[in-house]
């Protein structure tokens, strides 16, 4: 594949990321939100008994300054609004830019597919190991509700299991396509599939879980409805990037000369072609 067509793909894929995010966006504001500020809601009304108590301990005593209030450098609607809208435009511009050089790498290698199908595979790929199987073993949770003090090994062991997973899943495909000549196409993908499961399954087993991820007086209706919400946010995200990324990659790789099956000019190149042979034959 030559580079001025791999660099007109990485800016397709890029405009397909900033599209595919915008939707995933929406759908986040709208079901992802309102849960975020229950949890935070819940965060403060459970704190605030505790202060209320300080408070208690220290009139007591020696009388103390009052304590200023630490002024929120950001507030809460621009979390919720631009900056939930940069973070996600970012995350697809970013990863639309990656997909789609795994596009160009896996196109052609991965059987006989049409751009949209190898794009909606690699969307599909993506999805899976870049985000699904890490959340079945560190499923998301809302801010302002596990402990502080472990949001870095949280946040470590999260990073490790994307690391993991996407180079399982590099070997399963090299393996795959090792496999072909002896097992066949389909035998080989099963095959391979079938060693990421099980390499992927033994990992999560053997890595620590997230005990204190999650407060037990925290309600489960209220969990799960937001790991349900991250779960389509990123479902959409990448779903719409295969979409759209498949139809502008079709556009790309398509033959200038080569017009699309069923249009006029199609119709009038097989009918001139028929009558030519006609012409010959006669």
């Amino acid at each position: 594949m030559q580079t001025s067509t791999v660099r007109t793909l990485l800016v397709r894929g890029m405009i397909a990321g900033v599209v595919a995010g915008l939707l995933a966006f929406a759908l986040a504001y709208v079901v992802g939100e309102p849960s975020i500020d229950s949890s935070i809601a819940l965060e403060e009304s459970q704190s605030a008994p505790a202060h209320e108590h300080d408070d208690a301990a220290g009139s007591a005593g020696a009388p103390a300054a009052p304590a200023e209030e630490e002024e929120e450098l950001v507030t809460r609607p621009v979390q919720s609004t631009v900056g939930l809208a940069t973070g996600v435009l970012v995350y697809g511009v970013a990863l639309g830019g990656i997909a789609s050089l795994a596009f160009a790498i896996c196109l052609g290698r991965v059987g006989r597919l049409r751009p949209r199908a190898t794009a909606a595979l690699v969307a599909g790929a993506a999805f899976t190991t870049v985000y699904l199987v890490p959340f079945l073993k560190y499923p998301a949770t809302p801010p302002a509700v596990g402990n502080p003090d472990t949001i870095g090994k949280r946040t470590t062991l999260f990073f490790l299991m994307i690391v993991l997973s996407v180079l399982v899943a590099v070997i399963a495909v090299i393996a795959g396509r090792r496999l072909a000549p002896a097992l066949g196409n389909w035998n080989a993908t099963v095959a391979a599939g079938g060693g990421y499961v099980v390499v992927m399954a033994v990992a999560c087993l053997l890595l620590p879980a997230n005990t204190d991820a999650v407060k037990e007086t925290f309600p489960a209706a209220l969990l799960w409805e937001f790991r349900l919400a991250s779960l389509g946010v990123q479902a959409l995200l990448w779903t719409a990037f295969g979409l759209i990324f498949g139809a502008l990659a079709e556009r790309v790789l398509r033959p200038a000369d080569a017009p699309a099956a069923g249009s006029p000019e199609a119709v009038t190149g097989a009918s001139g072609a028929s009558g030519a042979s006609a012409a010959r034959a006669g």
